[in-house]
């Protein structure tokens, strides 16, 4: 039973690694230059209040 527990542990330590690997690499990057691109972008909202 006591290997039984670590190969539950190891199983989800390791995929708790590779989730933090993928949003590190991927989904942080991605929001980040969202966020970028969302900042530079013109806002119209007085363009909208004029017409």
């Amino acid at each position: 039973m006591s290997t039984f527990g670590i190969v539950l542990f190891l199983l989800i330590g390791g995929m708790a690694f590779w989730m933090l690997l993928f949003l590190m690499g991927f989904i942080l990057p991605y929001w980040i230059t969202l966020g970028i691109f969302e900042q530079l972008r013109t806002k119209r909202v007085l363009d909208d209040e004029e017409k």
